[in-house]
Order: structure tokens, then C-alpha cells, then sequence
């Protein structure tokens, strides 16, 4: 088993029956997860921030840290692995948003992330099939690529599935 490790602003994916792709303690931060049953694929990118045009630079160099770039990215990472051009086929679930180090919403960040999230998304005509965004806590995220369950865990909680 190979654990794939995706850190803010990374994205990854894979076909590797024995691996699990996780990312860690996504407070405003919003992770996108892209299924593809019949290729028996996933990924996942770690989305801090709504749009590239605030850091176009950093948007180059890590396209995943940026909603309005970091899908776009995830999909031909997926494309790569056969997964239809057009996106057709794909499940999306989507954690995260929380907000966690806002509580007079100043700058709503996490409510951002998940809007700039689902509008990069919806551009390729996706939507979730299934997401726990929101709330005041922070989520880790694991997807086994052999079973394609998506589970999630939190300080103080019992761990649930997506």
C-alpha cells in the first residue's frame, strides 16, 4: 500500500489499486475528489484559495493551490490516467471550507473556496455527488483507490464515510 501524500496546493492521481491518496487538516482549505469507477481511478486536489488572479505566478507554479486552476489541472492529470476528456463518468465529492480561523467571517474563505470550487466545476459540467464542507473543524481526507471509499476523520470525532 502507497500512501499519496497531497499537501495544500498539490494535486494528485492515480490508478494504483493498493493506494490511498490523503491530505491533511482542511480547514478553509477544500478538497476536490474526482472518481472514476470505470477506470478505477481518483484524485484530489487541495484547493486554499478561490482564484488565481490574486497570485498568477504562484498559479504557475502550483496550479493546485487555486480553485479557478487546481481542477482544471486535477482533470488533465486525470485525462492522463484515460479518464474521458470531457470529464464524462466522473463522481465529485468535495470536504473542507470550514471556517475555522474566521469566526466574524472577515474574509470567509472557506464559503469562497467552496463556491469557487463548485463554479470551476460546474464549467465542465460536474457537480458533487456527495460533500461535508462547512462547520467550524477541520477534516483529513483518505480515498482507498481499491474499494473508492472516500473517508474522512477529525480531532474528537469518529471517522465517517464521504
Amino acid at each position: 500500500m502507497s500512501n499519496i501524500i497531497i499537501g495544500i496546493g498539490d494535486l494528485g492521481a492515480s490508478k494504483g489499486q493498493d493506494d490511498i491518496l490523503k491530505t491533511f487538516a482542511l480547514g478553509s482549505c477544500v478538497a476536490v475528489i474526482l472518481l472514476d469507477p470505470k477506470q478505477r481511478a481518483a484524485g484530489m486536489v487541495h484547493i486554499a484559495l478561490p482564484e488565481a488572479k490574486i497570485n498568477p505566478a504562484k498559479a504557475q507554479e502550483r496550479p493546485g493551490y487555486f480553485a479557478d486552476t487546481g481542477i482544471p489541472a486535477l482533470l488533465r492529470e486525470m485525462k492522463k490516467l484515460g479518464c474521458q476528456p470531457n470529464a464524462r463518468g466522473l463522481m465529485v465529492k468535495l470536504a473542507g471550507g470550514a471556517k475555522v480561523m474566521d469566526p466574524n467571517d472577515t474574509f470567509n474563505i472557506g464559503k469562497r473556496n467552496i463556491l469557487a470550487a463548485k463554479k470551476a466545476l460546474w464549467a465542465f459540467g460536474l457537480g458533487p455527488v456527495a460533500e461535508d464542507v462547512g462547520g467550524n473543524f477541520s477534516r483529513t481526507v483518505a480515498i482507498s483507490l481499491a474499494t473508492g471509499d472516500v473517508i474522512l476523520s477529525s480531532p474528537g470525532r469518529p471517522n465517517w464515510k464521504l
